[in-house]
This record gives structure tokens, sequence and C-alpha cells, in this order.
């Protein structure tokens, strides 16, 4: 069985070499806004002597550091790493790096597609020196095909689904399961991607699932998050309407089968990203998820987190007013606004449900 890391147990330094910023080094961003008091430093050596809050918002405090060297003099146990080079290779200049990280005893966990446990010089220098190389994209062997076992679960489940890749549904889903935390729900956030696992210290990357075992592996994120938790929060991933990521989208609705759908959406964007394909209203988005999710398990959308990070305060909740209007359901931004309209919602779903099975 692979080896995992659990994130909140460790001092974290992340490499975000030539590349920290909200866009171009998502793992990175992520970690800091997340575990902040995890993070030691980052590595960028562009940005080196500068503060992670002023180049994404969040992360006042943490340095920006130009080498390894200067990172392990504030003491971190692992090395995450937070950036995605094209075609998620490992690029050559940074393997020295990861050699020296593992021959200073940090644990390495990594999001690329190449796999650093599949390196026979760094495995071996991982196996000597006790050190975990996480790969978190590698999926876990013998993943059954989808057997509509979600269903049995005691849980709620709601699952994040979305316009586009990139309009937020993992952070979306992690805010609906904090603030659900806060009002003393039993809720789990069940990350499906690599960013959101790093994050959590478990579930499945479902882009890295040969493509008949990807509805088994939201089936099994959801049984596995079932066994400790009343309330699930599944990330989603990709849309029924991208042409590259539809079908990862239909893997997760029908393998985790939701009570319920949080829809995400740029409202800025009126098209699929790097694609000519024009985005449907945003009735029909709805519309198609629940008539897909019906045949399987009947599950609604019951409310809309707009992703508004390029749009003023005025414009924000224009469109977040707007999307009230066209669809009747509770919408906010949940960075800007709170995800609290959208847990009354999951909450009164959750009522509604228990006064019906009486």
């Amino acid at each position: 069985m692979e080896r995992r890391l659990n994130p909140k147990a460790h001092e974290i330094a992340i490499l975000a070499e030539g590349s920290f910023g909200i866009l171009e080094s998502k793992a990175a961003a992520v970690l800091v806004r997340y575990l902040t008091d995890n993070v030691v430093a980052v590595i960028d050596s562009t940005k080196a002597g500068k503060d992670a809050g002023e180049i994404i918002g969040v992360g006042t405090g943490i340095p920006i550091v130009g080498s390894l060297a200067e990172a392990m003099k504030l003491n971190p146990t692992m090395l995450a790493v937070g950036i995605a080079p094209p075609g998620g290779e490992l690029l050559p200049k940074w393997k020295s790096m990861l050699r020296e990280a593992i021959e200073s005893g940090l644990h390495i966990m990594s999001g690329l597609h190449w796999f650093l446990s599949n390196d026979p010089e760094l495995a071996e220098l991982a196996a000597r020196r006790d050190v975990i190389l996480w790969d978190v994209r590698k999926p876990p062997a013998n993943l059954p095909i989808a057997t509509c076992k979600a269903a049995d679960v005691d849980a709620t489940v709601v699952l994040t689904v979305g316009s586009d890749c990139r309009v937020g549904k993992m952070v979306v889903g992690i805010e609906l399961a904090n603030e659900a935390r806060r009002r003393g729900l039993n809720a789990a956030f069940c990350p499906t991607g690599q960013n959101g696992m790093m994050v959590s210290g478990w579930g499945i990357a479902v882009d890295a699932v040969v493509s008949d075992f990807s509805a088994g592996a939201a089936e099994q994120i959801v049984i596995e998050g079932a066994q400790n938790h009343d309330l699930l929060i599944v990330e989603g991933q990709g849309s029924l309407v991208h042409p590259g990521y539809s079908g990862v989208t239909l893997s997760l609705l029908h393998g985790s089968m939701p009570d319920a759908m949080i829809f995400c959406h740029q409202p800025s964007r009126k098209g699929i990203a790097r694609y000519t394909v024009p985005l449907p209203s945003l009735g029909e988005m709805i519309a198609q998820y629940e008539i897909l999710a019906n045949p399987v398990k009947p599950a609604n959308v019951i409310g809309i987190a707009l992703n508004c990070f390029d749009l003023t305060e005025k414009q924000a909740r224009e469109a977040v007013e707007l999307a009230e209007r066209e669809t009747g359901l509770p919408a906010t931004d949940v960075i800007r606004f709170g995800p609290h309209k959208l847990v009354d919602a999951i909450v009164s779903m959750q009522n509604l449900c228990a006064k019906s099975s009486v």
C-alpha cells in the first residue's frame, strides 16, 4: 500500500520555483491558504525576500526564500511540490533539490503526473533515509467498478459540480466542510484531486484512474468518508459540457451518488476555457446535472457558488443577485461573502429528508 503523509502533522516548505502565484502554482496557493499554520516557507528565488501574503493575498508572515538551504533554517519536516510544469513532468533542475531534501530527511509530497517513487535513484535514497515519497496522484491498486454502494451510506453526500474546470469546486468543498464543522456538524471534505488531497491527506486523484474505475473510485471515497462522518462534501471535477473532462464529471456524479449538488460557476466566463464551446445558461446546466443524476439516484442542485475573483465588489454582488433571480436558489461567493447560505441550504435539505423519512 502506498505510504501517505498527514500534511497537518508536518512543517512544510513549498517548492514553487519561478511561479509562485494564484494561477501559476495552484497547489502552493491552496496549501498556503488552508495549511497556513503548517507552512514555514515558500521556495521561489524570483520572489525571495517577499511575503506570501504580498503575492497571493493570504499567508501573511510566510516568507518566500530563494533556496532549500534557506528554507531548512526554518526546520521543515516536509517538502511539498507546489507547482505543475507542462505535462506534469519533473524538471531536471528540481531533481537535485529533491535529492538534497531527501538527504536532509524531509518527506516529499508531490502532485505531479510523474511519480517520484518510480525514479530508482530517488526511491533508493528515500529508502535509505526512511523518507516517505507520497505521489498524491498515484491511484490505489485494485479499484472496483462502481456498484451503487454509495447509496447505502448513512451520511449525507453533497457533490460540488460546475460549468467548467477551475471554477472553484475544490475551494467551495473545503469552505463548506469547514463552515459545517464550525456549526458542530460532523463533516468531511472528500478530495478527488491532487490539491485537495495535499491539504487533507487522503482521497483519490480520479484523473489518474483508468476510466472504467473512476466511478468506483468515487464510490470508495464516499464509503471511506462515511465511516466517521455524517456529512460528506465531495469534490467535483470538470464539467458535463467540457469536451475533454466530461467523462470524469459523470463518473463522480454516478459513483458518489449524491443527495444534493452545489453548482460552481465563474460569472465572467462565457465559454469553456481553451475551447470554442459556449456555456449554456445556468438553468440549462443545472438541469443537465439533475437529469443525468436521476436514473441512478435523484439529486437536485440546492445552491450556487460563484467565483468572482476577477470582478469588483459591486459586480460580484450583482452577479450573486442575478444568479439567485435566474435560478431561485441561494447563491454566494464563498471567499468574498462566506459559505453560510449554502450550508444553510444543506442543513435545510437534511432536515427535510429527516422529516420525510419519519
